[in-house]
């Protein structure tokens, strides 16, 4: 039991020694070492932050790059528009045309044999054919001409029947204040007009 005693103190301390010698050639080896990693990822750091911009919302926008403004080419293509546009005018190949008309304080969307009602009498009387002359846009299958608010009177032409003059359904407004004896109540009939628009005509040429 004391020779196996001994002979462990005397492995511990063999190996206490062995490494108290590698010790100090790994720590200055390690010091040689690290200082020439660390200044050689400073210094590529460093140039890398200079010259390298990374892609971003701020540094890059997502839409393409539009370049600088051509005069003579933008009235080259409005020009190629036109004399595509007036051609299938003179045509008549623009399919089914639809506008955007300003009437009683709203815009109506309409195309051929559609229905507006309107909550207003108009002094126009039934059957009567009435022009709606504030037109914004009007459309067809190839093509879209917009006002600046409003088309020109002689570049398009919508056309209305008034179909019937008559009146809404009665609404009640009911006001009621329990344990305190108030009620009111009030019928509301609201004067309706129901216009059919008949035609959407355009001129031959825009201009």
């Amino acid at each position: 039991m004391a020779s196996s005693l001994k002979s462990g103190h005397t492995l511990l301390g063999a190996c206490w020694r062995l490494g108290s010698c590698l010790q100090p050639a790994v720590t200055k080896h390690t010091r040689c070492t690290v200082p020439h990693i660390t200044c050689c990822q400073r210094k590529k750091s460093t140039a890398v932050s200079k010259s390298y911009v990374p892609e971003t919302s701020l540094s890059r926008s997502p839409w393409p790059e539009l370049g600088l403004y051509d005069k003579e080419k933008e009235e080259q293509e409005h020009q190629a528009v036109v004399e595509k546009v007036n051609s299938l005018l003179q045509k008549q190949e623009y399919g089914r045309l639809f506008a955007v008309v300003h009437f009683a304080s709203r815009q109506w969307k309409v195309t051929s044999e559609d229905l507006i009602q309107i909550e207003n009498h108009i002094e126009a009387e039934c059957g009567d054919h009435i022009l709606l002359e504030k037109v914004l846009l009007v459309g067809g299958e190839n093509f879209t001409l917009i006002g600046k608010p409003l088309l020109r009177r002689d570049l398009v032409r919508v056309e209305a029947t008034v179909v019937e003059k008559t009146e809404s359904w009665p609404m009640v407004h009911m006001a009621f204040w329990k344990r305190h004896r108030f009620q009111k109540k009030r019928i509301i009939i609201q004067p309706q007009t129901v216009l059919r628009i008949n035609t959407i005509e355009m001129s031959p040429t825009l201009f």
